[in-house]
């Protein structure tokens, strides 16, 4: 007897499926609830991995939003995720220092970035960042 197919691993490195993790907050009921600036900033992290710029776009805070979001170099591989850490300064307001690797063109890279998060309305946005 065969076995179903393993559900897809969340590309933001959680040990879940994705329909678990990052997917319910692209898609379904919960689209655009992140409970938090971590699970916001991890979304987008799969949304950039997944290629989703809508949802890149929709979470990210109006005041600092770009009209547009252009699609990655073909050949972009996004390697992982590391959350290093995530504050939260009050109910409205978070930071989440993480790294990304990617790959493209046979050479490595790395995002550290410390992201700033605000909640309005019931909503986590992404609002910038300071590249470390």
């Amino acid at each position: 007897m065969t076995q179903p197919p393993a559900p897809a691993a969340c590309p933001c490195g959680r040990p879940l499926p994705y329909e678990n993790c990052c997917g319910r907050w692209h898609a379904g009921p919960e689209r655009l609830r992140a409970p938090d600036a971590e699970a916001l900033m991890r979304s987008r992290y799969s949304a950039f991995v997944l290629g989703l710029g809508d949802y890149l776009l929709e979470t990210w805070h109006p005041r600092t939003r770009p009209a547009s979001i252009e699609p990655h170099e073909p050949g972009l591989r996004w390697l992982g995720l590391d959350v290093r850490r995530h504050a939260q300064q009050d109910e409205t307001h978070a930071t989440v220092e993480f790294v990304a690797r990617s790959k493209l063109g046979g050479r490595a890279h790395r995002l550290h970035e410390t992201s700033r998060f605000v909640r309005e309305d019931g909503r986590w946005f992404y609002v910038d960042g300071d590249l470390r």
